[in-house]
């Protein structure tokens, strides 16, 4: 079954001193690009979350945020009480005012606050990895939804084309008629006698010229391998352009060959469900 490149997943975990929220969007590229936000105590942690998405989404552009939100009474910020001292005294040297609004001037400049670097801990860790597991399972799913959608859709254009083909198929012996009449009537034109023979042996030679059985069978092939691809049980976006580059190539020849302009309305109504086609593979993991 394919899966879609487009993914959004969140989980949010309630630890001992704080809430942990995790969010993952992915959209479509053509390989993997991870762009990972997240707190300075958690970067040592960076190079395996890395790995983690890559393993799972494969590809895709990923936005990775991991956010903390304190809500116990620890903290790892403190005020340099000394130094916020020594910058009041000598504020108050400079300028005059009250203590709050020295306060607030000394609070802002260097060193007044603190923070000591905390080593994660690892049981919380173990939680953390375990809602990133899940939040790339949520978006696992929402890629498979997004992946059925676009199936549906892929199958009612292949079918699309595949009728079009058909009456390609029963148009063609009144194109090939057409020929013939057109090149009788080119010779009844400039009023030559000609050689029979000879003449039925350039018409063979013209009209195989223009013969379209082949492209015919290899286009009808690919629908069918398309179709083949799409239930899989690897989602390989890949495979199935480069089927439909080959479905491409088919109809374009059947449109240069065709020399008929009822036949030639039909192949670009193909080209036209093609172009659909191709866009929407771009999505497709």
């Amino acid at each position: 079954m394919i899966q879609s490149m487009t993914g959004y997943g969140k989980s949010v975990i309630q630890l001992p001193t704080k809430k942990i929220s995790i969010e993952i969007k992915s959209l479509n590229s053509k390989n993997l690009d991870i762009n990972a936000r997240m707190p300075s105590l958690y970067r040592e942690k960076e190079l395996n979350i890395r790995k983690l998405i890559a393993s799972k989404l494969i590809r895709g552009k990923v936005d990775f945020s991991l956010y903390m939100e304190i809500t116990g009474e620890e903290t790892s910020t403190e005020i340099n009480k000394t130094v916020v001292r020594q910058y009041i005294k000598q504020l108050k040297e400079v300028v005059d005012g009250d203590d709050t609004e020295m306060l607030k001037m000394a609070i802002r400049l260097p060193d007044a606050v603190t923070t000591e670097r905390d080593d994660i801990d690892e049981d919380e860790w173990k939680q953390i990895s375990e809602a990133i597991d899940d939040t790339l399972e949520k978006i696992h799913e929402y890629r498979l939804d997004e992946g059925k959608t676009l199936e549906n859709d892929f199958v009612e254009r292949v079918k699309n084309i595949t009728s079009l083909l058909d009456q390609v198929i029963a148009m063609d012996p009144e194109r090939i008629e057409g020929v013939r009449e057109r090149l009788n009537k080119g010779i009844a034109d400039i009023k030559e006698k000609v050689d029979e023979n000879r003449f039925e042996q350039e018409l063979v030679y013209y009209i195989e010229k223009f013969d379209i059985t082949e492209e015919k069978v290899r286009l009808n092939n690919h629908l069918d391998y398309f179709l083949k691809a799409l239930k899989s049980n690897d989602s390989n976006g890949k495979k199935l352009g480069f089927i439909a580059q080959e479905m491409g190539r088919e109809i374009n020849t059947i449109g240069s060959k065709s020399n008929y302009a009822p036949m030639q309305k039909l192949v670009v109504q193909m080209k036209d469900e093609l172009e659909k086609i191709k866009e929407q593979l771009l999505n497709v993991l």
